[in-house]
């Protein structure tokens, strides 16, 4: 069973990672967030694309499920970090990394 420092870890080895808070949870992000920790350290909200977010929640609706607001439409998704094994919190955290880590800038028009 994964935990909240298996989180961490996990976070910080991958490229470009960095943690800081982010209201009550820390935030890692690569270019954008991608995920964050709940302060209790039982959960994570993960930026997964809409596609992965559904088939995570449909293939284990007991470790996923979408941030019920606008968010979650947005593929927002919450995994219980306790429902979770190391090698899936790493694939988990790993998908919802390569999102953030390779966002292209908008270019900016210049006149």
């Amino acid at each position: 069973m994964a935990a909240g420092d298996d989180l961490r870890q996990i976070a910080l080895s991958l490229s470009g990672t960095s943690e800081a808070p982010h209201f009550d949870r820390a935030a890692f992000k690569a270019r954008r967030i991608y995920a964050t920790l709940a302060s209790d350290g039982a959960s994570a909200n993960l930026k997964l694309t809409p596609e992965d977010q559904e088939l995570k929640c449909l293939v284990a609706p007991h470790a996923y499920s979408p941030v019920a607001n606008a968010w979650g439409k947005q593929g927002w998704t919450t995994a219980s970090l306790a429902e979770l094994t190391i090698p899936e919190l790493r694939q988990a955290l790993e998908l919802a990394w390569r999102g953030a880590a390779h966002v292209r800038r908008a270019k900016r028009k210049t006149r």
